[in-house]
């Protein structure tokens, strides 16, 4: 089965380099013309399903997405809502405490989630989508999302992983 993964549209943190685990925002202008535009090009991908993270910025990606591909259902799955952040939660994103916390998994950031509770909620969604052998299938959901999706799949170092950033609307390819 083949599974994209993409992140939501651009929004006003993102836009200001803050970090955005679970503040529920919206889109900018900007990042709906990336869905769009992340729309037309997987037209021509086979998407017969999509999966988004309830948070308002990945369901309005999807429902965008969704209408460049002719697709009526919006799948919500708890499980891709973004990384909680804890006590970085909207502050700049280069801040050298959110990075070093960033390249240890087992460590929790004070107040939210480590990249181990991550890759607990996540890694069972994939196998059982791998499991069902389905449709192709769009994941939308946020950046630290897709970086430990991106661990499903491929071997990746602590440093490589804290480095990894998938861009508003980029997307990844897998087979499952």
């Amino acid at each position: 089965m083949k599974l994209y993964v993409t992140r939501h549209g651009e929004t006003p943190m993102n836009a200001a380099h803050r970090v955005c685990g679970l503040t529920n925002i919206d889109l900018t202008e900007k990042g709906i013309a990336q869905a769009k535009e992340a729309g037309r090009s997987l037209q021509d991908k086979g998407i017969k399903r999509i999966i988004a993270s309830p948070l308002l910025r990945a369901q309005h990606t999807a429902r965008l997405i969704a209408d460049e591909i002719d697709i009526d259902t919006i799948e919500t799955e708890q499980r891709l809502i973004e990384q909680n952040y804890g006590i970085y939660e909207n502050t700049d994103w280069d801040g050298e405490a959110f990075n070093a916390n960033k390249r240890e998994f087992a460590v929790r950031y004070p107040g939210g989630e480590s990249m181990l509770d991550l890759a607990g909620r996540l890694y069972p969604l994939l196998n059982k989508l791998k499991a069902e052998n389905g449709p192709t299938t769009l994941l939308v959901c946020h950046g630290g999302i897709c970086r430990m999706i991106r661990t499903y799949f491929l071997d990746v170092k602590n440093t490589d992983y804290a480095a990894f950033k998938l861009s508003n609307c980029g997307i990844m390819e897998f087979d499952l």
